[in-house]
């Protein structure tokens, strides 16, 4: 007789300690990041895991709004790629955006955002879907006739063997002549990731004493 019982992950977390040894936080910081894990991973169910529904309702406040920026960033914080983020891959993936995370990691970042396929390369269309979910994020419209120029710029300065696409090292190259492409791949301050997911806070705890496993 069979059986259709689902296995059901675990919830375990990796200690303060191993996550800062890997990592830009401080074991403080991972703490506070651990109030924050928890508020997101509970909010539609306290399975101890962020669905993607839940990383929504910490981006937009609405898991039913569709985005395609949601999306992408959900599949590079779920780097096992099991459909939901473990609290390892939260800490790990926010800490490109510590401040003394390098340029090297920052724009690896980027470029799997804009590498849409997973082919290994960015894409035109690629880029053009993720500017108009950037707009779409911000409210913003653009004609398609200067949305196109930017691509077509893009491409003309960074696609330096001319074979209609940016690889890794292409990529590598054009930021660190662009710097300002990175703006925004920086949170100054561990309070700030409060302001990237604004329907959640989160405390640091003082006490320098506690013990760091969780």
């Amino acid at each position: 007789m069979g059986c259709s019982c689902m296995k059901l992950k675990r919830r375990v977390y990796e200690d303060a300690a191993t996550l800062s040894s890997q990592t830009h936080f401080t074991v403080k910081e991972v703490k506070a990041l651990l109030e924050l894990f928890n508020n997101l991973s509970s909010s539609l169910k306290d399975d101890g895991f962020i669905s993607k529904e839940e990383f929504q309702i910490g981006l937009f406040r609405n898991s039913k709004t569709q985005s395609f920026f949601a999306d992408r960033m959900f599949k590079l914080f779920d780097s096992t790629n099991d459909g939901v983020i473990e609290f390892g891959e939260f800490v790990r993936a926010l800490s490109i955006f510590h401040p003394v995370a390098s340029l090297e990691e920052k724009a690896d970042f980027l470029f799997r955002l804009y590498d849409v396929r997973q082919a290994g390369f960015i894409e035109h269309q690629g880029v053009k879907k993720m500017i108009m979910a950037l707009l779409q994020e911000s409210g913003l419209t653009l004609p398609e006739d200067i949305i196109q120029d930017m691509i077509n710029k893009t491409f003309e300065e960074a696609d330096r063997n001319d074979d209609g696409k940016i690889d890794a090292e292409e990529w590598k190259n054009f930021v660190c002549r662009n710097p300002p492409l990175l703006k925004n791949m920086t949170i100054p301050y561990l309070m700030d990731l409060t302001a990237a997911f604004p329907s959640f806070s989160t405390k640091l705890d003082t006490d320098d004493e506690g013990n760091d496993t969780f």
